[in-house]
């Protein structure tokens, strides 16, 4: 059995088969001194009263700050990865269900996991390009890149391992991505080269992948 620490924290916005690992911004997290200081000088004034409309409106011109500056690398994100690449594997993520963890909620909520997502999407398409969605419960950490031997298990607190069949070490979330993208490779081959389909077209795709993963610290009892 499992017990998630205090210690528990997001990694990383985003990882890519090529080793890039692009941090998050975490807004909340570095306003959040501040927007519990307006939180408490609001919590004190009186209702209706003058001040209590001024400080109703230091609170909200923070919090549009903080969605602006998520917004804004989000944007710079996605518009980056659309342009170098034609086609990106992503993992699906439950942010549903990650939120839902009291430890982690606040940090995969500053991320804007599904915010990325829907960018990505949508800019990918007007470029021409796909996005390629793994299934959920797509093993894309636990799976080795080089020989494919697949491990039972492998915790969250297990940021690198050594494949037992052919002997590689891998950064979990390195080796993911790079699932991702072969995966995505896959699915557009298989897309392009049904039956029926006639000759088929070479065309020139620069496949990438972005890991979404949470990483956390357990203690085991």
């Amino acid at each position: 059995m499992a017990d998630l620490s205090r210690r528990a924290s997001v990694s990383a916005l985003a990882t890519l088969s090529t080793g890039e690992a692009i941090a998050g911004p975490k807004p909340h997290k570095a306003l959040l001194a501040r927007l519990q200081r307006l939180s408490r000088s609001l919590s004190r004034k009186q209702k209706g009263s003058a001040n209590c409309k001024k400080a109703k409106t230091k609170l909200a011109r923070l919090h549009a700050r903080i969605a602006a500056i998520r917004s804004d690398a989000l944007h710079q994100l996605t518009t980056n990865l659309t342009r170098r690449f034609h086609t990106i594997g992503i993992e699906n993520l439950n942010v549903k269900g990650m939120v839902k963890n009291r430890h982690l909620a606040r940090s995969i909520a500053d991320m804007g996991f599904f915010e990325l997502r829907r960018q990505l999407e949508y800019k990918a398409a007007m470029r021409g390009g796909q996005i390629v969605v793994a299934d959920r419960f797509y093993p894309s950490s636990k799976t080795c890149s080089d020989c494919g031997h697949k491990r039972e298990e492998l915790p969250l607190a297990v940021r690198e391992w050594t494949c037992p069949v052919c002997g590689s070490i891998h950064d979990r979330d390195v080796n993911a991505a790079i699932n991702l993208k072969n995966m995505a490779v896959s699915s557009t081959v298989s897309a392009c080269g049904e039956e029926g389909s006639g000759r088929r077209r070479k065309t020139a795709v620069k496949p990438a992948s972005v890991k979404q993963e949470v990483s956390s610290r357990f203690s085991q009892y």
